[in-house]
């Protein structure tokens, strides 16, 4: 039986990882944490959570998972999330000029 986050998080046994982000701009870093924070109001699944905010001109992604793969599969999903949203306004950009 796998447990959930809440019976991992009850049992301290929690992964936990930390990624900080600088952006070309300040609209580019705007733009992705807005895109992204919706995200983080609903839990992708019940073994994970991800706390988005900005510091410093960073994007800052705080994830605590109930295990290893739980903690992967939401950094992935989050960052593959970060490169379309940045890939997206960077050909929005050069359309543009």
């Amino acid at each position: 039986m796998a447990l959930s986050y809440r019976d991992m998080e009850e049992r301290g046994m929690m992964a936990q990882a930390s990624v900080r982000l600088k952006f070309k701009s300040r609209e580019q870093l705007e733009s992705v944490f807005k895109a992204l924070e919706p995200e983080t109001r609903v839990a992708l699944a019940k073994r994970s959570k991800v706390k988005v905010s900005m510091a410093n001109g960073f994007l800052v992604l705080s994830f605590e998972a109930a295990d290893t793969s739980a903690l992967r599969a939401a950094m992935n999903s989050f960052l593959h999330w970060i490169l379309l949203t940045r890939d997206v306004l960077e050909s929005l950009e050069q359309n543009q000029v």
